[in-house]
Order: C-alpha cells, then sequence, then structure tokens
C-alpha cells in the first residue's frame, strides 16, 4: 500500500514545497514585479486591485489552490488502484501521473503570474496551461494511431520542452502569431469528434475531421469570414488537419461522453465568467472578494476532473 501511494506523497510534498517557498518569497518581497507606488490600488489587468502586500492579486493568487487540491485528488484516486492494461487513466500509469501532475502544475503555473505580475511568471503561467491543454488532444491522437505509449511521452515531451524554450525568448503567439493554447483546444474538439465518430471511419471522416475546428472557432465568437478575411493572422488553420492526418488507425475504445459534456459546459462558464474579469468592463470590482478570474480558476480546475472522469470511460 506504501508503494502505491508514493505518487500521491510525492505529488504532496511537492506542492507543500512549493507553497512553503512562494510564501516565503513573496513575504521577503524577493519575487515581486517592483511595481510604482502609484499603482498600487489600481485595477490589474484582471480586474483585482494590485497590492503591495504577499501577493499582487491575492484572490487570482490563491484561488489557483483549487487546480492544486483536484490535481491532488487525482493523484490520491489513481494511486489507490491498480493499473489497468486496457485504460491508462486507472492506477498509477505513466499517462496517469502525467495528467495529474499537469493538472496541480496549472496552480503553481497561474500563482506566480498573479502572484508576481512578472514576465517570467507569465512565462510559468502559460507554460503550464499548455503542459495541461496538450495532454487531450495528443492522447487521442495516441489512441487512433500506431503509437506505443513510449511514442506518445516523447512527443508530448518534445512539444513541451521546445515551446517552454521558444516562449522564453518570445511572447505569448511565439513571435509568429501562434497561440498553441487555442489551436490545442481546436484540436481536442476535432480529435474527440474522430474518435466518436469511429463507426463512421473512413478517409473521408478524417478529413472533413478538420471543418470542426472552424465549429470551435465559432464557439469562441470568430466566424469564417473573419478568418479568410485576416488569413495571415489565422494562418495555423492548416493544423485543423494534424489530427486527421495522424490518426491513421480506428480507434478500438467506447467512451460515455456525459463527463465530457459536463467538463465542456464546466469549461466555458468558466469561460463567460473570464470575459467579465476585465477592468474595462462595468461588472469588475477591484476591491471585491469574489473576483470573476478567480471563479475561472476554480471552474476551470473543476473541469479538469471531468476529463480525468471522461478518460477513465474509456472501454475496449
Amino acid at each position: 500500500m506504501i508503494n502505491k501511494l508514493n505518487p500521491f506523497y510525492i505529488a504532496l510534498y511537492t506542492s507543500i514545497f512549493f507553497l512553503v517557498s512562494f510564501f516565503t518569497l513573496s513575504a521577503l518581497g524577493v519575487i515581486q514585479e517592483s511595481v510604482a507606488t502609484e499603482l498600487f490600488g489600481q485595477a490589474s489587468r484582471w480586474c483585482e486591485t494590485l497590492s503591495d502586500g504577499l501577493f499582487r492579486e491575492p484572490v487570482n493568487t490563491l484561488s489557483n489552490l483549487g487546480f492544486m487540491v483536484v490535481g491532488l485528488y487525482i493523484f490520491w484516486v489513481i494511486s489507490n488502484e491498480d493499473v489497468d492494461a486496457n485504460n491508462e487513466f486507472y492506477g498509477p500509469s505513466k499517462i496517469a501521473i502525467l495528467y495529474a501532475s499537469a493538472a496541480v502544475f496549472l496552480g503553481p503555473g497561474s500563482m506566480l503570474m498573479h502572484g508576481t505580475n512578472t514576465l517570467w511568471g507569465g512565462w510559468a503561467d502559460n507554460l503550464s496551461m499548455i503542459m495541461y491543454i496538450v495532454i487531450p488532444w495528443l492522447y487521442n491522437v495516441y489512441k487512433m494511431s500506431n503509437w506505443t505509449q513510449q511514442t506518445f511521452i516523447k512527443v508530448y515531451l518534445s512539444i513541451i520542452v521546445i515551446y517552454s524554450v521558444w516562449r522564453w525568448f518570445t511572447d505569448w503567439g511565439l513571435g509568429i502569431n501562434f497561440n498553441l493554447f487555442s489551436v490545442s483546444i481546436g484540436l481536442w474538439f476535432i480529435s474527440e469528434v474522430l474518435y466518436f465518430c469511429k463507426n463512421f471511419w473512413s478517409g473521408w471522416i478524417r478529413f472533413f475531421s478538420g471543418f470542426v475546428g472552424f465549429v470551435v472557432l465559432a464557439l469562441f465568437g470568430t466566424f469564417p469570414a473573419e478568418v479568410f478575411e485576416n488569413i495571415n493572422e489565422y494562418w495555423w488553420i492548416i493544423f485543423f488537419w494534424l489530427p486527421g492526418l495522424l490518426a491513421n488507425s480506428k480507434p478500438e475504445g467506447k467512451r460515455t461522453y456525459i463527463y465530457y459534456l459536463l467538463g465542456m459546459v464546466t469549461y466555458f462558464a468558466a469561460f463567460f465568467i473570464w470575459n467579465y474579469g476585465v477592468p474595462d468592463n462595468e461588472y469588475c470590482k477591484p476591491d471585491s472578494l469574489i473576483q470573476a478570474h478567480g471563479i475561472w480558476h476554480l471552474l476551470s480546475a473543476v473541469a479538469t476532473y471531468f476529463f480525468f472522469l471522461h478518460y477513465r470511460s474509456e472501454r475496449v
């Protein structure tokens, strides 16, 4: 039993170490950005009042504990069960541990941004989001191809390493107007549709799956006319056909999509609220303990758990 719980305790102790270090360095004023005195008391980029206290954005910082709690709970679940050869999201398998780790790290990554308001904190936040969002669509590709688990891990780590270095020296768009987080959301939808359409599997289904990306863009308020009028800005739509290109094998499993739908409803509710957490919104209350961006964090954390359940629902 002790050996089986190791992944949970490693994650727990690592999380505690981070929190103690983060609070200590913040209390000493070592890691915060130097902000002009006159800016304290004004609304930050995400609405909450800039503070000269422990964290630059206290509520937006501490609300990220939700990610850590959910991620640690996932660690607890998989550490208390056996590995299932037919589902990598059961037991302390490499993929299950990877997913749980990415869920936990969403917390520290975002804390470093909202707590310090530094450029390197923004980098850590972006990296944590990419470390999570790449997993679902890449896992779907893995299940619809002849990849081994080792291939999946290698491709994932390669993407993360390349992104982390590239993002450090550039910006959110990597200097080429390529938002990997947004593109990955599209790739996730597309790959899920491909998996769902397994009973109609064909080369045509793989080809037409790319057009699902335009539906995803529309859900976020960007319609095809705007895309093609600004094709230099949206050149990355060519990646919409990546899942269909890589998915060369009909998936063998079957999933229950109730948790996927619950996750998406929760995420879109979070995204809807996220839009209210900016200074120029009439509902922005900088001094309130209830911050829209903080709610976005908490709901997004819940969504990561629903998606965990979604992948656990797969049966061969």
